[in-house]
């Protein structure tokens, strides 16, 4: 289902179609290989190049009763190339093709998905700044903290998806990678020039050494730093489900014309898009897990991890790449509302300059653990009574009058004080 919702080209990748034009593409190459080592006479070499073609249908058909899906694509392709179809898969074993062929389409997935993650990250970077001295308060565990901005929550996603695309950018380079060192890696009838040709022409990096296959610790990274920057959308969406709280009310998904938030309410505008973020990145993670359990394989290979890598790496190229794309529309369409943030960030009558009262009575010479107790009290008889604010109540302690002027106290209560380093922490994330 998600596969009809995502952008053209992820869904192409994980085709069928694609999987095996990347399989003959391994196949023609290692021809190559061999015709210029002198295995393979040249002009079969062209003929297999001219005439090399499948058919899906035929492919299907022949597996059915053959129960292999590699000899059923070599038995379709021997049927368009004829005699010199005998050069093909020369010397090689399944995965020799396929594994090599997987690595290059998980190389294109993974350069869609850094497009995704660039894009989504453009878009933060850019409400970030718009927004780099939108004051609002800042919450730790639920509760109102102290003073930020929305600039500057944004910043922080904006640094955290930079890492997140080095992450990819290094799995990448860990899963574009071919083999074609046969059964058991040994190279028995193939020599390591081929692999290195056959590598060279695909943009990818040749195994150092491995066994039938590409081991699997490479895939269950790549797959690993998928969940992660999934998690990294679902921390984003989850923030935004937060924010757009009737009770908070600071932001709002973009609500359509037309669009309609309930089959029986008819107020309703809820944060469906990052409600469903933030579900598909618990796909991600599960299947994360599966790639992590594919590692453990019998010796030099068995077959354990194949029918599960069939779910979850087109799987979890195709959810991620929805979930940049949509995320991406959230945040540039999103509903921001200074005003309502003001209006909590003063709710609470000046609780959440706590620190910089005590702070103050410290500087003026009062043992830290005095000026905590004085401060406190006054801030849960705020809390609890209802009937002052904290501002008035420190303006009226006496002990406090002793140690600040009006002015020093009023100052206190100044959120700007505590943001006088946003635009260092801007130009640190390069939003400067």
């Amino acid at each position: 289902m998600i596969e009809r919702y995502t952008r053209p080209a992820m869904g192409r990748i994980w085709s069928e179609e694609h999987k095996y034009e990347t399989w003959l593409q391994v196949e023609i190459l290692a021809c190559e290989a061999q015709r210029d080592m002198g295995r393979i006479p040249p002009e079969a070499v062209e003929v297999i190049k001219s005439k090399a073609a499948f058919d899906i249908e035929r492919i299907e058909e022949i597996e059915a009763e053959v129960r292999h899906d590699v000899i059923a694509f070599l038995t379709s392709v021997a049927e368009h190339v004829g005699p010199e179809s005998r050069y093909v898969h020369l010397g090689m074993t399944s995965y020799d093709m396929s594994d090599t062929a997987l690595g290059l389409r998980l190389k294109e997935a993974g350069e869609i998905l850094l497009e995704g993650l660039d894009s989504l990250r453009e878009a933060a970077g850019n409400l970030a700044r718009e927004h780099k001295n939108t004051v609002c308060v800042g919450r730790t565990h639920g509760v109102h903290a102290e003073p930020t901005t929305f600039g500057l929550k944004l910043a922080v996603y904006y640094d955290e998806l930079r890492r997140q695309h080095e992450r990819l950018e290094e799995a990448i380079r860990g899963v574009a990678v071919g083999k074609l060192s046969g059964s058991v890696g040994t190279f028995a009838h193939l020599e390591p020039e081929v692999e290195a040709y056959v590598c060279e022409q695909l943009g990818l990096s040749a195994a150092p050494a491995s066994t039938q296959i590409l081991q699997r610790d490479r895939h269950a990274h790549f797959l690993s730093v998928l969940a992660c920057i999934g998690a990294t959308l679902g921390r984003l969406a989850t923030e935004v489900r937060n924010l757009q709280r009737t009770e908070i009310l600071e932001v709002e998904e973009g609500f359509r014309k037309g669009q309609k938030g309930s089959s029986s309410m008819p107020h309703k505008r809820n944060p469906i898009v990052c409600e469903r973020i933030t579900g598909m990145a618990r796909l991600l993670r599960g299947w994360a897990q599966v790639g992590l359990e594919n590692v453990t394989l019998w010796h030099e290979r068995d077959i354990t991890n194949s029918a599960p890598e069939r779910v979850i790496l087109p799987d979890s190229c195709i959810t991620l790449d929805y979930m940049l794309a949509k995320m991406t529309e959230v945040v540039t369409g999103l509903l921001v509302y200074p005003d309502r943030m003001r209006e909590n960030l003063e709710s609470m009558g000046g609780l959440v300059y706590s620190q910089e009262v005590l702070l103050a009575l410290v500087k003026a010479g009062m043992m830290r653990e005095e000026a905590f107790d004085i401060v406190q009290g006054n801030a849960m008889e705020a809390w609890e009574e209802k009937e002052k604010t904290f501002k008035s109540l420190i303006s009226e302690d006496k002990q406090v009058q002793e140690r600040l002027s009006a002015d020093e106290i009023e100052a206190c209560f100044d959120a700007q004080r505590q943001l006088s380093h946003v635009d260092t922490i801007f130009q640190r994330v390069g939003l400067g």
